[in-house]
This record gives C-alpha cells, structure tokens and sequence, in this order.
C-alpha cells in the first residue's frame, strides 16, 4: 500500500454516533503514551502536517477520529486507555465509548493494537484482546518504541510480550516511529486486514 491522500474524516463522541461514511475500517487502539499518534504520523508520512493530534499530556483523544485514507478506508484512531492521572469516571466512558463502538455493525476490518515494547504488556492490555477475540476481530500487535531498546534487551522484550498476550513472537510487529522500522510492514498487514472477508 501507497499513501496517496489522508484527510480528516469526522469525529464520533458516542457509541452509537454517526460515522463519516460507508468505507471499511481499520481500528487503531493501545494505552495512554504507548505513541498511536506518533505511529499513525509516521505510517501516513504527515510528520510535518501531523493529522493525529501527539500530545505531551497522554490521555488526550477523547473521540473516535477518522481519518480517510486513499479513499480506500477509514483509518479509525480509538481513545487511548489505563492513564492513571485521567478521572475513572471519563476512563470509563472511554471503555464504553470502544466497547460500544466496536461491538456495532460497522465494517471494521480488523485492529492494530500498540504495546510499548519497553513495558510489560497490562491488563488493560490483556482485556482488550480478549474483547477483541470475543468479535472475532482480527488484530494485529504492534510493539511500539523499539529504537529505545538495546540489541540484547529485544529479544527478551519480544518473548516477554509474547508469553503475556500468549501469541507467537512472529506474530509481534516491531515498529519505531523516530526510524521508520516496521512501517512497510504494517501497510502490507493493513492490505492484508483491508482484502480479507466482509
């Protein structure tokens, strides 16, 4: 996949709120300050005109923004979760605004999940998948951040989160937005996720 065009699309506040348009989905989720927006930046090429919003204060995206992509798809930017200085009152509201959403009749392809290859995979992270698994949605682990780790520390890294979230090591995507890494790869997996049965 080529990025051609990107545009913002259109915001949706509440499970049940209006989306932007007809196209397919792919759905983008992880914690607070794992680096979805600098990610997302970085796989769209607009780290010059940033489209999602990297905040120094995570917790920021309190929406479900859409981001149009090629005209092909909608790239769906989920609100980032388990920030511990937001009040649990909104952290809840955020859980129900991606629960709800995710268990509607959309045409939700498939989601990259982002886990911090620096940290142990969380609980939060741990729910997710499960919920995930539970609609039978494809998704994708993407292990975010991996130019912060030394040679030697990767691989334990790679096998830690693995045996948290209980998948293969392959099936871990290593991703860095500061180097690139990992960015074809993961245009190729969303092609893949894009192609695959409506």
């Amino acid at each position: 996949m080529k990025i051609r065009t990107v545009e913002y699309a259109g915001t949706v506040v509440t499970p049940g709120g209006e989306v932007p348009g007809t196209l397919p989905q792919v759905a983008f989720s992880g914690r607070s300050n794992v680096g979805k927006s600098s990610l997302i930046n970085t796989l769209l090429r607009r780290t010059r005109s940033k489209m999602a919003h990297v905040s120094a204060t995570p917790g920021k995206t309190q929406a479900l923004n859409f981001y149009r992509v090629n005209d092909q798809f909608f790239l769906l930017d989920l609100p980032g979760f388990g920030y511990a200085k937001v009040p649990k009152a909104l952290r809840n509201q955020w859980k129900g605004l991606i629960e709800g959403y995710l268990s509607r009749d959309v045409d939700v392809r498939g989601v990259v999940h982002l886990v911090d290859a620096r940290r142990d995979p969380t609980p939060q992270d741990l729910q997710m998948l499960d919920f995930l698994a539970g609609l039978q949605l494809p998704t994708l682990v993407v292990l975010t951040k991996v130019d912060k780790l030394k040679r030697s520390e990767r691989k334990r890294a790679f096998d830690r989160a693995a045996a948290r979230l209980a998948v293969d090591p392959e099936q871990l995507l290593p991703f860095s937005s500061k180097t690139g890494e990992g960015r074809d790869e993961l245009l190729a997996a969303l092609d893949d996720l894009l192609d695959g049965p409506e």
